[in-house]
């Protein structure tokens, strides 16, 4: 183990900034952010990062100025662990951290007479899938072994090159398998979770995205009405796009089509390439069951060869907000998360929760909205009722504001802080609240913020308690001397965080608690007055049947 110090970080005469290089060492990547979540809670550390020394990380630390200069000559296996604080601090947090990556938020498994397997080619050959969370340049790599040893292929690892993804898809495809990935956040297979995932009950549902936090609101808000997951296939982000075409959504759909178990099939994105949309519709209107679709593109008119209206003109269906029917049609279009998965509770013979009353708004005191997002599928959807919205702030760099300090745009934001810009160096947001909380904090001292709109996402690998960091930020003021703040839980009765006691922090502290992500950005909106929010109404209104 090697340790280094760098003067050239932006450090001052008490923090300073090391490295500690572990030569040939490889940790999980979930493993490395909840590792870095619990030492950059330390008492005088001020940043803290571990990950594997791949070239694209050591640009990321870099960029957050947690690199040292003997750090910068570490090769791919080796794990860096970057640490910023005083110096007590600092050989506190570097003694902590083999502790800290031996931990893990699941009871110790019993003792097993079989060694684990060290490689894939090694395990056991009936087992159907494999896991890859590893640096991007190698998952492709891992995942064709997983494909060729027979196995499904869960794709954690982000930053895969476009066409190592493509030529992965297409693998899987011509072996009859599902490349599921990469930057695939979650899945729950046979009962499984993978990733970022609730704790669902099973049932007769089957969901595909190519959208992590989508996937997690609606299934929860179907675990809400009484239903339940008999499959839940993440597809990797970039699936949709014209360069993929589709094809683990596709394959997907194949095999949701011809299982028996499975009465009802969603189908969530963030928004698509249109003609890949258009193919994926076309198959979905051939499928055996009904399908719904939200594909969060502000349009419910997408219909291709065999994806027709099936008796004229749509028209308003009884389900309410967010759908209309065609005629007999097979596939209905929702135009938002809380209408997708009310569509379904309809569709199976439920009733869903509609026409909640919206609670009385106060009136705010500025004229923007700040919606600060764990989950990027949220700030999507946000965006079609907002499109003029800013979609990223500034630090400052040491002349004039501060270095480091949040600059708000002087027009509606809506943030996606689990973007590769947020987190360099850093966990996901999902697990270490400090760079939300700072910009939470930002947004509330600005006397142009009119309302904050916020998430809290449970389930397996996300943050132990996600709301306190928030709740602690509203707290510092009175409800009657800060903005309002509207915020959703996404989760279930089950999730390990218990959703009752996040809601009930949320609310001690002064949150509006909204009952889904729809909910609280269509609440937010009617609160402001400034241009673009006359689409208010139209949330509720965009969707269709194909």
């Amino acid at each position: 183990m090697e340790q280094a110090t760098d003067d050239t970080a932006p450090d001052d005469g008490t923090v300073r900034t090391v490295n500690s290089l572990r030569r040939d060492t490889y940790a999980d990547s979930v493993a490395l952010m909840r590792a870095a979540r619990r030492l950059g809670d330390l008492p005088g550390v001020t940043a803290a990062s571990l990950v594997m020394a791949t070239e694209a990380n050591l640009r990321l630390l870099a960029d957050a100025h947690l690199l040292t200069a003997e750090a910068a000559e570490a090769r791919p296996n080796d794990l860096i662990v970057a640490v910023r604080g005083d110096a007590e601090a600092l050989a506190h947090a570097l003694d902590a951290v083999d502790g800290l990556l031996e931990q893990t938020d699941s009871p110790t498994p019993a003792a097993s007479a079989t060694p684990a397997a060290r490689s894939l080619t090694e395990a056991d050959p009936a087992t159907a899938l494999a896991l890859i969370s590893t640096p991007g340049p190698y998952a492709a790599a891992e995942a064709l072994k997983a494909l060729r040893c027979g196995m499904h292929a869960f794709v954690f690892s982000d930053n895969v090159p476009l066409d190592q993804e493509i030529r992965l898809k297409r693998e899987a495809h011509r072996a009859g398998l599902l490349a599921m990935g990469p930057d695939c956040g979650t899945a729950v297979i046979d009962g499984i979770p993978l990733g970022f995932a609730n704790v669902l009950r099973p049932g007769r549902i089957g969901l595909i995205g190519a959208s992590g936090t989508g996937l997690q609101q609606v299934s929860c808000l179907l675990d809400a009405n009484g239903e339940g997951v008999r499959q839940m296939i993440g597809t990797g982000g970039r699936d949709l796009s014209a360069d993929v075409g589709g094809i683990t959504t596709l394959d997907a759909l194949e095999l949701l089509d011809a299982d028996p178990g499975c009465e009802l099939i969603v189908l969530v994105s963030k928004p698509p390439a249109p003609e890949v949309a258009e193919r994926v519709l076309a198959r979905a209107a051939r499928a055996g069951k009904p399908v719904v679709a939200c594909f969060l593109d502000g349009s419910g008119s997408l219909a291709g060869d065999g994806a027709r209206p099936s008796g004229g003109e749509g028209t308003r269906s009884s389900a309410g907000d967010g759908t209309r029917s065609s005629g007999g049609g097979r596939v209905t279009v929702a135009g938002t998360l809380r209408d997708a998965a009310y569509a379904v509770v309809e569709a199976l013979g439920g009733k869903a929760p509609r026409g909640v009353e919206r609670p009385r708004l106060p009136v705010p005191h500025g004229h923007l909205l700040r919606a600060l997002y764990a989950g990027g599928t949220f700030a999507y959807e946000a965006r079609q009722l907002l499109p003029d919205a800013a979609t990223g702030t500034e630090t400052g760099t040491g002349m004039g504001p501060a270095a480091g300090e949040v600059l708000l745009p002087d027009r509606d934001l809506i943030l996606d802080l689990g973007d590769d810009a947020y987190t360099a160096g850093r966990p996901h947001p999902m697990i270490d609240p400090t760079v939300r909380a700072r910009h939470l904090r930002v947004a509330l001292d600005d006397p142009r913020t009119a309302v904050v709109v916020l998430d809290v996402v449970l389930g397996h690998g996300a943050g132990a308690d996600p709301a306190a960091a928030l709740a602690a930020e509203l707290e510092r003021a009175p409800s009657g001397q800060r903005p309002p703040v509207v915020a959703f839980v996404v989760g279930t009765d089950a999730d390990p965080q218990d959703r009752a006691a996040q809601e009930a922090r949320l609310r001690a502290a002064g949150a509006l608690l909204a009952p889904t992500s729809t909910d609280a950005i269509e609440w937010a909106a009617a609160m402001v007055t400034s241009p673009g929010h006359e689409r208010a109404q139209e949330l509720t209104t965009a969707g269709g049947a194909v």
